[in-house]
């Protein structure tokens, strides 16, 4: 089949640059590894797609996204794409999870049709915008394009993401087998879509109205087996349905005692919702608690069943509080009146408290526009069928037949199931995730990661066994078994004091720069070395456990916060905007002599035939930024402050200004390229006040002394090291 250069095309990104220090096996030789496949099958099976695909091997996507940047502002075939499937990687393997779709609910649909091992949520698009990250699919589908398009991400395995050990060995079997079946079946479905349009064809406009005026859909995967996919549309009736469920409870036979069993169901919602509160708030207590007499946090993060140990059954004992204090319900209702038990009554009142909380909950995500309400009525649509099996057991086996509560657990199975599915997965992404979320200040600081994920857990067993409460509460709520839960969540957190909090395969990060301040092209005004790290675990910590390195820097037993030098955020621009996940960064001095004998010469700007630039009003200046000698140059970074107008990069127009270190508002240019190729272009200000350009060049290469005092580093840091090179110009 013959394709023209207008026909409209399927798109497969993937970068195949790999981050600092990285071998990048993940992240993302991994999606390089499957689109070379999928590209191999397509020729070898004799296939002919109905349309063109494109597969983009993109670089720079670390230095945020600048390879797919480049492609849709010059490349020829920018028009042509349809539809995009970007392929990305957070850890080494495990669920490669659709975490956005859009700009319309037809990539996702296309996905719900295509997937042989669906592996999606709409909830993640609720959630990816917050966390710290980035992708290609911004550039396709919000920045540049607007096109259709799938954000496709490995991510489990995250203690690996971003680190020396991101290797072969460590990728998860059968992870990119999985993602290969699917992309080569979505790839077919996308092509044969009659939806797929681009600028060139006549009804595009037409097209695109009616796709995009289709909202995001809600969707969602049962352990990979089959997905659940519905309209926006058909979302806002399905998740409206729960609520007037609400009525029953104080209307069916209730004509003399409807305010009263009204009050008696307003009970049952608060009674759940302290239950729901508490689960999250004595995990948090229990976490202050114990970093209160212990020196370091994060014990569990080697170790995630011990953050399991340690918060599940404090969350269980805030989620039976309530049913304890309220052993007996509260009644409003007159037993004698409405002629039905008291133990009916109650179990009536819970039950309808509990799915009213739910209700409530599916209908706040749904005002709010968000996709993730399919949890809270899956919890919904699973009570209705439990309660009313219950209610028709009771009448052969009694109101309190451990029976008629079986009756009530068998419905609710795949429910709960799923949600310790998912969330089992969500706390464990999370836990791998804390090594690199940043250090917070002290004294603060300390107790921020052991909060997270004590809340992020309470949530969790509140959502698994919350369902459970209104009809198994008065089982549980024993004194008897709340003393066993507090002897157990004392053991655990006492437990955890005793190991370590970091292992080969869960290792520490720290950032290791050396930095050279410079002037003019062979001149070093200051050499140091720069610490920090990217978790709670304070440099401190790092010294006391590696004594070997703390000797080669000279710290003491005695060295404290209150006697260091602290690296100014200015001296971490190279790698800015990562440094804002930094705090308590440390420096030291070092010798100036070593780069003299590797580098002849270093990064220099330069202003280019000076007679053109005018030093009075509105003026252009022309420069040239050297790279020097440097050998392995990843990055160079440009931070200008004052009156800019315009430059001669992306298209002539200015960014968004940033504030860098506490200074003024200024702009961030970064630029990617060959090491021995110079730089030239030019600044354009507004008025003849001056202007002020910081360069940092990140290089990779290392002098030996910094070799040496990085190896001395224990097997379970993961060492990030390079070498910056900073230098000011007034324009």
């Amino acid at each position: 089949m013959v394709s023209k250069e207008t026909d409209p095309s399927v798109l497969v990104n993937g970068h195949f640059d790999s981050p600092l220090g990285s071998p990048g096996a993940g992240d993302c030789g991994s999606c390089v590894a499957s689109m070379l496949e999928i590209a191999r099958l397509i020729v070898d099976s004799g296939w002919v797609p109905h349309r063109p695909v494109i597969f983009l091997f993109n670089g720079a996507e670390e230095l945020f996204m600048l390879g797919s940047h480049g492609f849709m502002k010059t490349h020829k075939w920018r028009d042509t794409i349809g539809a995009f499937i970007n392929v990305e990687a957070s850890g080494t393997g495990g669920p490669d999870l659709v975490c956005q779709s859009g700009p319309s609910s037809w990539p996702s649909n296309v996905y719900a049709e295509a997937a042989i091992y669906p592996m999606a949520n709409s909830a993640a698009e609720d959630v990816f915008p917050v966390i710290p990250g980035d992708t290609d699919y911004r550039i396709f589908s919000q920045d540049y394009g607007n096109i259709p398009g799938l954000d496709i991400i490995f991510l489990l395995g995250g203690y690996f993401y971003h680190t020396s050990s991101d290797t072969v060995e460590r990728l998860m079997p059968g992870s990119i087998q999985a993602r290969g079946e699917n992309l080569f079946s979505i790839i077919k479905t996308f092509t044969n879509s009659s939806k797929l349009q681009n600028t060139y064809q006549t009804n595009y406009s037409e097209v695109t109205a009616s796709t995009f005026n289709d909202e995001r859909a809600v969707f969602f995967d049962y352990f990979s087996l089959f997905m659940i996919f519905y309209s926006r549309r058909v979302a806002k009736i399905l998740h409206s349905i729960p609520i007037f469920f609400l009525v029953f409870p104080f209307t069916i036979g209730r004509s003399h005692s409807w305010s009263a069993a009204l009050c008696d169901f307003i009970k049952g919602i608060f009674i759940h919702t302290v239950g729901i509160i508490l689960a999250v708030v004595v995990p948090v207590v229990f976490s202050i608690l114990r970093l209160l007499l212990s020196s370091q946090t994060m014990n569990w993060f080697a170790n995630p069943y011990l953050a399991f140990l340690m918060f599940v059954p404090c969350a269980l004992t805030g989620l039976l509080i309530p049913r304890i204090i309220w052993r007996r319900f509260p009644l409003s209702q007159d037993v004698s009146i409405v002629k039905t038990s008291e133990e009916a009554l109650s179990d009536e009142a819970s039950f309808w408290g509990g799915f009213g909380f739910y209700a409530i909950l599916t209908m706040a995500y749904l005002v709010a526009g968000l996709s993730g309400g399919f949890v809270t009525f899956f919890v919904c649509a699973s009570m209705l069928p439990a309660w009313i099996f219950f209610c028709l057991s009771v009448k052969f086996f009694g109101q309190r037949s451990l029976r008629s509560t079986m009756f009530y657990i068998l419905p609710l199975v795949p429910c709960l199931a799923y949600s310790v599915y998912f969330g089992g997965f969500l706390v464990q992404f999370l836990i791998e995730k804390m090594g690199m979320m940043g250090s917070l200040p002290l004294p603060y600081g300390h107790y921020v990661p052991d909060i997270i994920v004590a809340a992020v857990i309470g949530i969790v067993t509140g959502w698994c066994t919350g369902p459970l409460m209104p009809i198994c509460g008065h089982w549980l709520a024993r004194s008897s078994i709340l003393q066993f839960l507090l002897h157990l969540s004392v053991f655990g957190l006492a437990l955890s004091s005793q190991f370590f909090p970091y292992t080969t395969s869960a290792p520490k990060r720290i950032v290791f720069q050396h930095t050279f301040h410079t002037a003019g092209s062979s001149q070093i005004l200051e050499s140091t070395y720069d610490f920090s790290v990217t978790d709670s675990n304070s440099l401190l910590f790092l010294f006391k456990h590696s004594p070997e390195v703390a000797k080669e820097l000279n710290v003491t037993s005695e060295f404290s916060f209150e006697s260091a030098s602290f690296s100014k955020r200015n001296d971490w621009m190279a790698i800015f905007p990562v440094s804002f996940l930094f705090s308590n960064s440390l420096k030291f001095p070092a010798q100036k002599d070593d780069i003299l004998k590797q580098y002849e010469y270093f990064p220099e700007l330069s202003i280019q035939n000076p007679s053109l630039n005018s030093v009075k009003g509105p003026r252009r200046v022309h420069l040239e930024l050297s790279l020097g000698s440097l050998q392995e140059v990843w990055v160079a970074v440009l931070n200008i402050t004052g009156p800019l107008s315009s430059w001669s990069f992306a298209d002539n127009l200015l960014p968004g200004t940033e504030i860098f270190g506490g200074g003024p508002q200024s702009y961030i240019c970064r630029l990617s390229g060959p090491s021995d190729g110079n730089w030239t272009f030019w600044l354009e200000a507004n008025s003849s006040e001056a202007l002020r350009v910081d360069v940092a060049v990140l290089d990779q290469k290392l002098v030996d002394p910094m070799k040496r005092l990085k190896d001395l580093f224990p097997d379970w840091v993961d060492v990030t090291a390079y070498s910056s090179f900073m230098s000011s110009y007034i324009l």
